[in-house]
């Protein structure tokens, strides 16, 4: 493969790893390329990163297809010869006990280019796959790590940061920092192998995490959470701007024809300027209904977050959680509120939703209906947030008609794929048929889903 075959593909997985990376930009990179020193490995990475990455959350997912398709070694690099895989049998002896003293000096020294070349080995002598040979093996970080096992030094590091002048809390900070480091750097590896056999392109689509902003928000682990949370924000004030510049774009109402052509006198008849009636500003109040039952809970309380750090553009925001019974939340959102305090204030609100422990939509819109129901009116919009999984109870859905029909506008988003739509206990294709029903699974698909509506 040329250098060339090797830029367009790292380019083309990128995008599918969720980075917008324009033609010009790939352009740029390969400018900035003729311009540094190709035998130095992180130059090389640092000049793509400076072309090809626009916001810090994107590195971590930028990295990672780096290394696959620009790695740091082919095969067992320089030393390769000399190590040999264990054919998927555990070695237990004395090979196994100086590795493991060796990787203990490595993590006690925090010599980072040791633990890279012991990530190697570590791979190479413990991770193959019973029943493979070296060259035709399938790769496993986890079996590499479970022979290992670095987790069992962690008293031995943390005696050894204590010796150096560290309290006990760093110490523990440090020892699992450094532990964490080597796990990724032996995951890191596998996956250089496997990339080797079978194709960056494979491993980049099967084992590569997207960006933070194309993680579907049932799929996040807890500190992606954290990150997104730290992403509503940014992305509340990125759509903020677009808004504000549209808004002057399409400030101008309907053509003022009597005052066109009595300003053309002055130009013989020629119409050269235009003039409009003043466009009447129009905002709608939005209504809110939020399924908050199981994973589909993270994805309400960022849609909510979302809402209402662009709650200016609305003339009034409510919102309503639900799992059978409906709890108004729409106290918890005060301007200025920490969101960390908001995300715990409305967890206490999702437990009191949840009176019979199992979701049903049907009692909820009907409660809603009846409790709630004079929130919805001809300058409303009502937006529903759920999978539509009512656990095979009744939908209700006269009372949706009926809401939908006194609203506005009414939409409904939800969390899954369309192609599970419908499938076991899902009625959102029944739903659809009342209220739009649109995807939306992470926080690019919701930032554009919240523009298109305001």
């Amino acid at each position: 493969m040329s250098l060339l075959d090797t830029h367009i593909g790292f380019v083309e997985a990128l995008r599918s790893a969720g980075l917008s990376v324009s033609l010009a930009e790939g352009l740029d990179a390969i400018a900035a390329l003729e311009k540094v020193r190709w035998h130095d490995r992180e130059t090389v990475r640092a000049a793509y990163a400076a072309t090809l990455v626009k916001r810090q959350p994107q590195r971590v997912t930028f990295d990672a297809v780096f290394d696959l398709y620009y790695p740091r070694l082919i095969g067992g690099g320089v030393a390769g010869e000399d190590v040999e895989a264990t054919d998927g049998v555990p070695d237990t002896g004395p090979e196994l006990e100086r590795f493991r003293e060796a990787l203990a000096e490595a993590l006690a020294s925090g010599d980072q280019q040791a633990l890279q070349d012991l990530a190697v080995v570590a791979v190479a002598r413990f991770g193959a796959m019973p029943g493979r040979g070296p060259g035709l093996s399938s790769w496993s970080a986890y079996t590499s790590l479970q022979r290992v096992s670095p987790a069992e030094l962690m008293d031995r590091l943390v005696q050894g940061l204590l010796g150096q002048g560290l309290d006990d809390e760093q110490a523990q900070r440090a020892a699992g920092r450094r532990i964490g480091d080597f796990t990724r750097l032996v995951e890191g590896d596998a996956r250089r192998r496997i990339a080797e056999e079978k194709g960056p392109q494979h491993v980049a689509d099967v084992t590569v995490r997207p960006t933070i902003d194309r993680l579907d928000f049932t799929a996040a682990r807890r500190s992606d959470l954290e990150e997104m949370r730290r992403e509503i924000y940014p992305l509340a004030r990125r759509l903020a701007a677009r808004l504000t510049k549209e808004q002057h774009a399409r400030r101008r109402g309907p053509l003022d024809v009597r005052r066109t052509v009595r300003a053309s006198i002055s130009t013989g008849g020629v119409p050269l300027t235009t003039h409009h009636r003043p466009k009447r500003p129009h905002r709608s109040d939005l209504v809110v209904l939020c399924d908050v039952s199981g994973s589909v809970a993270n994805f309400a309380q960022f849609t909510l977050l979302l809402v209402y750090a662009l709650r200016e553009a609305f003339s009034g925001v409510r919102a309503f959680t639900f799992v059978d019974d409906v709890v108004e939340v729409s106290d918890r959102f005060r301007p200025g509120a920490d969101v960390v305090e908001v995300m715990e204030s409305l967890a206490t609100s999702i437990s009191q939703a949840a009176l019979w422990g199992r979701t049903n939509y049907g009692r909820a819109l009907t409660r809603f209906a009846d409790e709630h129901g004079d929130a919805i009116g001809p300058k409303s919009s009502l937006l529903v947030l759920g999978d539509g999984r009512s656990n095979y109870s009744d939908l209700a859905l006269p009372v949706l008609t009926d809401l939908a029909g006194r609203a506005r506008h009414a939409w409904w988003l939800n969390p899954e794929h369309p192609r599970h739509w419908g499938t076991g206990d899902s009625a959102a294709d029944r739903y659809g048929e009342i209220v739009p029903m649109v995807e939306c699974r992470n926080l690019a698909q919701l930032g554009e889903f919240v523009h298109e509506i305001v």
